[in-house]
C-alpha cells in the first residue's frame, strides 16, 4: 500500500487554540480520520529559530518537536489544507511511502 509520510517540525512552546500545537495537530488529524500519528521531542535541534539544546538549566518549552503521520494522499493534503487555514506556518517534509505489517 502506497501511502504518503508527513513530518511536521513545530517546538514544544508553540501554542494554537489554547493547547501546544503538536496536540492540536494530533487531535486534528485524529479528526480528519487519520488513523495514527505521533509526537516526538528532540534532544536538540537548529533551524530558523536558531540552535536549541536540552541542558538541566533550560527552560521548558524550548525544545523542537516532530509530529508525524502516514496516511492516505487526500488525508494528508486535508490535514494540510486545515493547517493552511488556520495560518499555522510550519515547515514540513512529505513523502509516498510503502508500508505494511511483518509476521502476517
Amino acid at each position: 500500500m502506497t501511502d504518503h509520510w508527513l513530518r511536521l517540525y513545530t517546538s514544544e512552546k508553540q501554542k494554537h487554540a489554547g493547547k501546544p500545537l503538536y496536540e492540536w495537530l494530533l487531535e486534528t488529524a485524529r479528526n480528519l480520520g487519520i488513523a495514527g500519528g505521533t509526537a516526538f521531542r528532540a534532544s536538540a535541534g537548529f533551524g530558523r529559530h536558531g540552535f536549541k539544546e536540552e541542558s538541566f538549566f533550560e527552560l521548558a518549552g524550548e525544545l523542537p518537536m516532530l509530529v508525524e503521520f502516514i496516511a492516505s494522499a487526500a488525508q494528508i493534503d486535508s490535514l494540510l489544507d486545515r493547517c493552511a487555514q488556520e495560518n499555522l506556518r510550519l515547515f514540513y517534509t512529505r513523502t509516498p511511502v510503502n508500508h505494511g505489517i511483518t509476521g502476517l
